[in-house]
């Protein structure tokens, strides 16, 4: 058995994929395997022979959940982490993961999150991102944020493969926000250690994102908050109506008028007082960047 694996899911990305594996298989330090999952793409994907690559095709298109929880069924390694495919890993990524994990004392078992460097066209660092820790028992993206920590970096999860297996995989019923679904089942019985090295490169680009598609990602929230909402209810009506304001900001800016009104009203109705401030937050930022 290999350390870990790197699974990487694509579909019709050829000329982004290539990069992405090539991040994948120059990681140092440790003995692992590059596994992508060919999400029934328009053309094969065809990459270099390489001893630590392997592809899996599937025969029909089935979402980026399915391919992620065929990559979980397919692994080799004891740990396992997900590289999106327009995005790229540092080489240092399982090795800085695997070396705090082995020297934690947070309640097993443990996870590792590292930071995330977003990067424009041209490949100059606009945003750096680091994460949080929480113990086993948490709720993740519900929890009050950390000063200068972030959530939005679920992407760099190295995780016990077994472990992914006992809470289900990923959900193949949603579109959006898989991964924060995922968290909310995962941070209850595991911990997340929050490293402040950054070991992942996220890409923005101009092709398409499922995940950037305002409607997409508003039914996916109200699909995250029935399935969780004792989850939610738990973490407050104010924290729950500062997440709804933010989609509302989302849908928004994304030109979705009328389900960002709907959406804001929603929030008011769960806590007023938390609403005004979101929004409030929201427009002063607009106006300082000279967006409205």
């Amino acid at each position: 058995m290999v350390a870990a694996t790197v699974v990487i899911s694509t579909f019709n990305r050829p000329e982004l994929l290539a990069e992405a594996v090539h991040s994948a298989l120059a990681q140092t330090g440790v003995d692992h395997e590059v596994l992508v999952v060919d999400d029934a793409s328009t053309t094969p994907v065809r990459l270099e022979p390489h001893p630590l690559l392997r592809v899996v095709r599937l025969e029909t298109n089935r979402g980026v959940s399915a391919a992620r929880n065929v990559g979980l069924a397919e692994a080799r390694g004891r740990w396992i982490t997900y590289l999106d495919d327009d995005d790229l890993l540092l080489p240092d990524h399982l090795e800085v993961a695997l070396t705090a994990l082995a020297d934690t004392d947070l309640p097993a078992p443990v996870a590792s999150l590292s930071g995330v460097e977003v990067v424009d066209r041209t490949g100059r660092v606009v945003e750096t991102r680091l994460p949080p820790t929480l113990p086993r028992g948490a709720r993740f993206h519900l929890e009050p944020p950390q000063p200068g920590r972030s959530f939005a970096l679920k992407s760099t999860l190295v995780v016990e493969r077994t472990v992914l297996q006992e809470i289900g995989g990923w959900d193949e019923s949603f579109r959006s926000r898989v991964q924060t679904e995922l968290f909310l089942r995962l941070n209850p019985v595991c911990s997340l250690l929050g490293l402040p090295t950054t070991t992942y490169r996220r890409r923005r680009h101009d092709g398409p994102q499922v995940s950037g598609d305002p409607a997409v990602r508003a039914r996916s929230m109200r699909m995250l908050e029935a399935k969780h909402g004792d989850v939610f209810a738990a973490a407050g009506r104010g924290r729950h109506a500062e997440l709804v304001c933010h989609q509302a900001v989302k849908l928004w800016d994304g030109g979705q008028r009328g389900p960002a009104l709907s959406t804001w009203v929603r929030a008011l109705r769960l806590h007023p007082l938390t609403t005004g401030r979101s929004s409030l937050a929201a427009v002063r930022d607009r106006v300082g960047s000279g967006r409205r």
